[in-house]
């Protein structure tokens, strides 16, 4: 009797209320931006799209008018005619060695002028620098000439030598460097030369591993530049031995200036390939590079 007063006695619960949360709303400014994002990003990657479609399409419709944006009929025959027309694995090769043999050599003069200019003090050093800044203001084409005289002389026309030498060293790499030295605190410097360091010890032991992601950075720009150049392997090469990708598909050109789209487009998908697989594989740390070292 007790026990059931007891449980009479305490208070029931209150029901408990399923509180349904509801769907955070998109503002307005935000879904404005986002719709933006996507007009941009569309008309960035829109050429890029048309040349990957237009690799795959048969002849007859990429010269079909009106043009199509996506093939009706996909096809590899423009990927065999690239490699049947052209000595397309040797261009490929020789843009390998031209691009990363001028990024390799540039790595290290650039990086020895920078130091010297940005952890050494001698006279006329600041005069020195002057002009190579100056020197950026000088278009490439007004040195060409000269340059292309001088490697005739030397007999390095359709040569490696010829296409690499010449871009050895970088203005603009020299101040990149500079830049990012100055930026590198200079005890340890002097630490390493009381321990009996040289001065050579202390570029390569000290300066240059808290460098990497400058030099990364550097090399990598250096890299694609010559890559995608065009009129300096144009210029300095005549036989496809030498040849480069992209002084290779200006052979595609027929009589009268017909050029065959579908090959041509084939071989350009082909030259950006390997330049996507390396951003891939440095994707991480190339933009953690980028935003630790920068111009300071």
């Amino acid at each position: 009797m007790t026990s059931t007063l007891s449980r009479a006695a305490l208070p029931t619960p209150a029901p408990t209320r399923t509180v349904r949360r509801r769907p955070p709303r998109i503002s307005l400014t935000r879904a404005l931006y986002f719709v933006g994002f996507l007009v941009v990003t569309t008309a960035i990657m829109l050429p890029v799209i048309i040349i990957v479609l237009t690799a795959f399409k048969p002849a007859s419709e990429v010269n079909a008018f009106p043009p199509t944006l996506t093939p009706t009929q996909w096809t590899l025959d423009n990927f065999r005619a690239i490699f049947s027309e052209l000595p397309f694995a040797r261009l490929i090769g020789n843009s390998f060695v031209f691009a990363g043999g001028v990024t390799l050599f540039a790595l290290v003069f650039d990086s020895l002028a920078a130091y010297a200019l940005a952890r050494l003090d001698f006279r006329g050093s600041k005069v020195l620098l002057i002009v190579i800044i100056a020197s950026l203001m000088i278009p490439f084409q007004a040195t060409l000439i000269p340059i292309y005289q001088l490697v005739s002389d030397l007999g390095w026309v359709n040569t490696f030598a010829g296409l690499i030498l010449p871009r050895a060293a970088d203005a603009f790499g020299i101040f990149f460097l500079r830049q990012f030295f100055l930026s590198l605190p200079r005890d340890l410097d002097n630490a390493a030369r009381i321990d009996g360091a040289s001065e050579f010890r202390v570029f390569w032991s000290v300066v240059l591993p808290n460098a990497i992601p400058a030099l990364l950075t550097l090399g990598i720009f250096t890299f694609v530049n010559n890559w995608n150049d065009l009129l300096w392997p144009l210029v300095f090469t005549t036989e496809s031995d030498h040849g480069t990708i992209t002084s290779g598909l200006t052979l595609l050109t027929g009589p009268g200036g017909i050029i065959p789209q579908g090959v041509m487009m084939a071989g350009a998908l082909i030259a950006v390939l390997p330049l996507a697989i390396l951003f891939l594989l440095v994707q991480r740390r190339f933009i953690e590079s980028v935003a630790s070292s920068g111009l300071k």
